[in-house]
This record gives structure tokens, C-alpha cells and sequence, in this order.
């Protein structure tokens, strides 16, 4: 069987990302389809959304939504516990990243720059620690659980740009109270196969 493929945009970064750390942790080689927005624009209307990733394997339909495809790529391959109610609870954290990316993201799209500091402020004072705090209440071990899951890949690939100080107007001293997620952040980056993926 042919290799799967994984169709994202050419960034390392976001939804793509995380689902490229889960097929590399999970041994699983791939084909790493990295679009240009005019390509993604051309081949939009024929996605199953109309967004991506998009994960495709030869002899069954397009999965599209990170989320969906993390939860499959976590049941085969032991990145989810399977526990079904634990498992649950997992993919209930990766919704509340979801969540918090559709706080975060329509202020990339704020063209008057006072307009957006002001609505990143409003983020770092008000909405960041209230949901940092609720993360925070979900890390059961040294991860959400007690092995790293896609769920823990799914945070540390959201936290990493907000921790590095990339997001304008939302200062990485915000987090510094939630030591177990900066924990968890930093145990997915030590992480052997991480480590190497970066290093490439």
C-alpha cells in the first residue's frame, strides 16, 4: 500500500503541524503535502470542507478536520489511552484548543493595528488565563494523562508561538503561572522523535 498523505499548507505550524508530529511519533512514513494558498485556492472546492489538513490513503475517502484524523491516528497507533472514557476526555481537550484558536484567530485578520492590539490585550487579560487554568485542570500526570497523547500534541503545537513571545500584544509572562502546561510543553519538545523532527 501506498504511503498516506498529509496535505496542509507549507507551514510548520497550527493544525498541519500536529498531525505531522503524531504520524512521525507513531513510526508511520508519509507524504508531506505542503500547498502555496493559489494551490490550496485551486483545489478548495474539491475538499470535503473546504479547509485543511486533509489526510488521504489509498482505497478510502479523504479525512479532513484535525481533530478526526489525530483521534484516528491516536486509536491505531497508542497515542490515545483506550479507555473509553479517558479517551473522551482527551479529545474534549483537543476541542478546547479548537476553542481557543477561534478566540485567537480572527484578530490575525484585524488590519488597524490599534484595533488589534486592543482586541489581543482583551485575550491576554481576560480569556488566556481562564482557559489556561482550564487546561491546566485536565494534566492528570506528566501529560493530560499519564503517556503522551495527541492530545498533548495538540497543546503543545497551539502554546508554542504564544510561549515564544510570536503573538503580538499577548506576552508569554501570562502562562508563566500554569506550571503544569508549561511542563507538558516542555516534555513534547524533549521529546526524542520531536526533537529530531525539528532537527531536520
Amino acid at each position: 500500500m501506498n504511503k498516506p498523505t498529509l496535505t496542509y499548507f507549507d507551514i510548520p505550524t497550527s493544525r498541519g503541524e500536529e498531525i505531522r508530529l503524531a504520524l512521525t511519533i507513531a513510526g508511520v512514513p508519509f507524504n508531506d503535502e505542503r500547498l502555496s494558498r493559489e494551490q490550496w485556492n485551486a483545489r478548495k472546492d474539491s475538499s470535503p470542507f473546504g479547509a485543511l489538513p486533509i489526510f488521504s490513503q489509498e482505497g478510502k475517502p479523504p479525512l479532513a478536520q484535525s481533530n478526526a484524523i489525530l483521534r484516528m491516528l491516536g486509536s491505531e497507533h497508542g497515542l490515545l489511552p483506550k479507555d473509553a472514557w479517558e479517551s473522551a476526555r482527551h479529545e474534549a481537550v483537543m476541542c478546547a484548543v479548537e476553542e481557543m484558536r477561534a478566540k485567537l484567530g480572527p484578530t490575525n485578520r484585524i488590519s488597524d493595528a490599534e484595533e488589534k492590539k486592543k482586541a489581543r490585550e482583551a485575550l491576554a487579560n481576560e480569556f488566556f488565563p481562564t482557559w489556561t487554568a482550564q487546561i491546566e485542570k485536565q494534566i492528570t500526570g506528566p501529560f493530560v494523562g499519564s503517556e503522551l497523547s495527541v492530545a498533548d500534541l495538540k497543546i503543545f503545537v497551539a502554546m508554542t508561538p504564544l510561549l515564544a513571545g510570536k503573538i503580538d500584544h499577548v506576552p508569554p509572562s501570562v502562562f508563566a503561572p500554569f506550571t503544569k502546561t508549561l511542563a507538558l510543553v516542555a516534555a513534547v519538545k524533549a521529546h526524542p522523535k520531536v526533537t529530531a523532527w525539528y532537527a531536520r
